[in-house]
């Protein structure tokens, strides 16, 4: 159905004008005639005076664009550089924005991607545990303790070690207590908990036969587990001690690693559940994490995954291990994740990326034709790299070098830069560039992520933003009305591969 104005004829469609520079005004046009007849709008494209679609800044745009008095929406490139308001000027009553960074995202991006899920509630809290904690300097318990808050923790849990009790676990207590942090005492030891009791801590992991007879003196919450894993009756047995005390408790029938009976114990969570459907639940992550030979941001998800499900209310994790190094945010990431799925009856899909980590959502292919066409139409000396079927590509005017190999590429590069007189030889300063940027794209290719040269890779919530070292020196150079870098410096791969 097709929109109407006021007197009740049909509408025309919006048009868009797009702005690009040369590099990128075939490829643009060719993605938007499609586009316009799916999304159904009509457009113009202003092939402004530059190369380099990265290097415009809005200033200088606003001084050449030219946009149809019809225009209801304007789309510069991705990289444009600087404040709207100086086009505005030119722009009437149309609308400013900047493109996707790369053409191949603009089907999505016309197609008003809605705006990321707020995952702001949870329903879960994490106790972050620091081991053994009596080796330690209580500066340094501190230290990792804020570092803990700080990644999403919600209690402090100081692990004690057996044989014999801490003597400083009391001074412990209170200096975390002093940084404004709930503090649980992760022992057996009825000594060790009364000392951490009187000094701040708000809960004990954990109690059972061995030490319930005091815990209604601690004066504090309690976690009830069973004597042995297997042993439904034991812990049964503790709630009850407990309840009839009064002593407030969560329940946790212990978590065994894979191959100890994990699965049978998946399904004494759900039996105590059931069992209690109104009693708190705790459940220890840390031994599957810490006790498996892989990546713990996965087995953090669907671990609070089930807890959300069976109203499991706190988690106990640990970071002890190099590859569950991060499960604090990990956890902290996933509880607002299951929570929104959870709460909505929907799987966890397409709303949060933050822990896909090794791999990348939607990687974008160029396609080895469209680098074809870029190497045989440029005539700059600026390399641009890119990391295409399985290839890293170096494209410049005059030269494309590819291999899967990136020392065959940088050997046949360099065999190119000596045999091209009248202009600046590749030095070191750009010989470590390139060899920076091979090596991400070579990561790219290997685990199917998405390289865009001077930007870092995506790494979920690890991803360390990585600034452009070479484009901006060349942002501001102008001559012959186009601004143009030098011959040490490097745009981004983007512009010229199809940003609008």
């Amino acid at each position: 159905m097709c929109d109407r104005d006021a007197t009740g004829a049909a509408a025309p469609p919006p048009h868009i004008h797009f702005v690009t520079g040369r590099l990128a005004a075939r490829a643009l046009r060719e993605q938007i005639a499609s586009l316009s007849e799916s999304k159904s709008f009509t457009y113009s494209v202003d092939v402004l005076p530059i190369s380099v679609a990265a290097l415009m800044t809005t200033t200088w745009v606003a001084a050449r664009i030219q946009p149809p008095a019809e225009t209801g929406r304007i789309i510069l490139p991705g990289y444009c550089q600087g404040d709207l308001e100086p086009i505005a000027a030119r722009a009437g009553s149309a609308s400013i924005e900047r493109g996707p960074r790369d053409l191949r995202a603009l089907p999505e991006f016309l197609g008003g991607r809605a705006q990321p899920p707020r995952l702001d509630d949870w329903s879960i809290e994490i106790l972050a545990e620091i081991n053994h904690a009596p080796r330690m300097d209580r500066a340094d318990i501190v230290r990792i303790a804020k570092a803990y808050r700080d990644a999403g923790a919600d209690w402090i849990d100081v692990g004690c070690e057996p044989g014999g009790a801490w003597s400083a676990v009391g001074d412990c207590v209170r200096a975390l207590r002093d940084a404004d942090m709930r503090v649980s005492i992760d022992s057996f030891d009825p000594r060790e908990i009364r000392d951490a009791a009187r000094a701040g801590a708000e809960l004990v992991l954990s109690v059972n036969r061995s030490n319930r007879e005091m815990a209604a003196d601690w004066g504090c919450e309690v976690v009830a587990v069973p004597d042995e894993p297997a042993s439904e009756s034991s812990l049964d047995e503790t709630i009850e001690f407990l309840a009839d005390r009064n002593v407030p408790f969560r329940i946790d029938p212990i978590l065994e690693p894979i191959g100890c009976g994990f699965a049978r114990s998946l399904e004494r969570y759900a039996a105590a559940r059931r069992r209690h459907p109104d009693r708190p639940m705790l459940m220890g992550i840390g031994n599957l994490t810490e006790m498996t030979d892989c990546d713990s941001a996965a087995v953090n998800l669907l671990l609070l995954g089930l807890c959300e499900e069976l109203s499991i209310q706190s988690v106990l994790t640990t970071q002890v291990v190099p590859w569950a190094r991060s499960s604090v945010r990990e956890c902290d990431v996933a509880r607002r994740l299951v929570h929104f799925a959870v709460r909505r009856g929907i799987a966890p899909k397409r709303i949060d990326g933050r822990l896909v980590l090794l791999r990348d959502p939607d990687p974008i292919a160029m396609g080895r034709e469209a680098v074809e066409r870029l190497a045989s139409e440029l005539r700059d000396p600026h390399f641009r790299l890119f990391a295409e079927a399985g290839e890293l590509h170096v494209v410049s005017g005059g030269l494309h070098v590819h291999d899967e190999d990136p020392f065959v590429v940088f050997k046949r590069l360099m065999e190119w830069d000596a045999d091209a007189p009248g202009r600046d030889r590749i030095d070191a300063s750009h010989a470590f560039y390139l060899g920076y940027e091979a090596a991400k794209a070579i990561t790219a290719i290997t685990l199917g992520k998405q390289y865009r040269q001077d930007e870092a890779l995506d790494w979920g919530f690890l991803t360390r933003p990585e600034r452009a070292h070479r484009a901006a020196r060349a942002r501001g150079r102008a001559a012959d009305s186009e601004p143009r870098p030098d011959a040490s410096s490097f745009p981004p791969s983007e512009p010229d591969g199809g940003e609008p």
